[in-house]
């Protein structure tokens, strides 16, 4: 007798970023470039986590709004399709905070105040109260965002794998009380980004050494000149290594192979100095960032409630079946 083959799940994506303002070239490289081939081959759906913006921001909301365009717009500048993709703002689908609720009742304390970014998040912003429960609870928000659209796949990188483990968590705790509700989400790791900031750090708003997708080309000028570059080339005829230098980074993602290998060469050789490989860097981030530009711009014209409607009504919808199922399993 023939083994009849299990049925392959659809893969529904679901991810989201926090409205602190424009992205950033590191925000490409780590997560959008992966949603745009997603997106051409899975149902995605694409948050803009306005609520999860308040569990640091709740003192001063009042750039939220504003943070929320610009998410948008660099969404939308750089490819991703709300006619392919459902994109829409957290906070327009009213069933989240429902089924966050329900589920809190539920979530063991212990278990989320051991989420690792709880501790260092609470270190990092020591400059602000954040000894609240929504930034305890936001990790179980998290889950919420997932599961309330029926999200399967959760791209992210390693970092934030023990968010899915946690989701995993209480998909099946749920399950446990209230019948087999919710599918357990998996990760599909993503690439980190391998691009530093302008300092040689992270690259971070925090840091201030960020190039923004929105970024004119005078700006990237500006900023690329100054750049760090391995310390060894305190003179123009200095050799240098190439993979300790920050600006070398930057062209293994925006660079072509050939040109590369040139500045690789270059760089050993002292065959070219700081400033010509940065002039290459800059051609070559420019060319990238063009039409970027040019379709943010148009985008630009057009109202930002418009361009969510759609999504905000096919997110809330599809919410809004998941919270008929469990209102009759939690009998509520």
């Amino acid at each position: 007798m023939q083994n009849k083959a299990k049925p392959v799940k659809k893969r529904i994506v679901m991810s989201g970023m926090r409205p602190t303002g424009p992205l950033h070239l590191g925000h490409w490289e780590g997560a959008l470039q992966s949603w745009l081939k997603l997106q051409a081959e899975c149902d995605c759906y694409f948050s803009i986590a306005d609520w999860h913006a308040l569990t640091t921001e709740y003192a001063d909301p009042s750039a939220i709004r504003e943070h929320v365009r610009q998410v948008l717009l660099d969404w939308l500048a750089v490819g991703i399709d709300p006619e392919k993709s459902v994109v829409f703002r957290q906070s327009a689908i009213k069933e989240i905070p429902e089924l966050f609720l329900l589920f809190a009742m539920i979530a063991p304390l212990g278990r989320l105040e051991r989420v690792p970014t709880f501790k260092e998040q609470k270190t990092q912003l020591s400059d602000r109260d954040l000894n609240t429960f929504g930034f305890l609870g936001y990790p179980l928000l998290q889950t919420i965002d997932i599961i309330v659209v029926g999200g399967n796949t959760v791209p992210v990188g390693e970092d934030q794998v023990f968010h899915i483990e946690l989701a995993r968590e209480m998909v099946r705790r749920f399950n446990q009380f209230y019948g087999d509700v919710f599918e357990e989400p998996m990760e599909l790791l993503t690439p980190q980004s391998r691009l530093p900031g302008l300092d040689g750090r992270k690259m971070s708003k925090s840091y201030g050494n960020v190039i923004n997708l929105s970024d004119s080309a005078e700006t990237v000028k500006k900023k690329i000149l100054p750049m760090k570059t391995d310390v060894r080339r305190q003179r123009r005829s200095d050799p240098g290594i190439p993979q300790d230098c920050p600006v070398f980074a930057f062209h293994k993602s925006f660079s072509s192979a050939s040109e590369i290998a040139e500045v690789d060469a270059g760089c050993r050789s002292a065959a070219i100095g700081c400033i010509d490989c940065k002039r290459i860097l800059i051609a070559n981030l420019n060319r990238f960032l063009e039409p970027v530009r040019e379709r943010r711009a148009w985008f630009e014209k057009v109202n930002v409630d418009d361009l969510l409607a759609p999504g905000n009504l096919r997110a809330r919808e599809r919410a809004g079946r998941t919270l008929e199922v469990v209102r009759k399993q939690v009998k509520i």
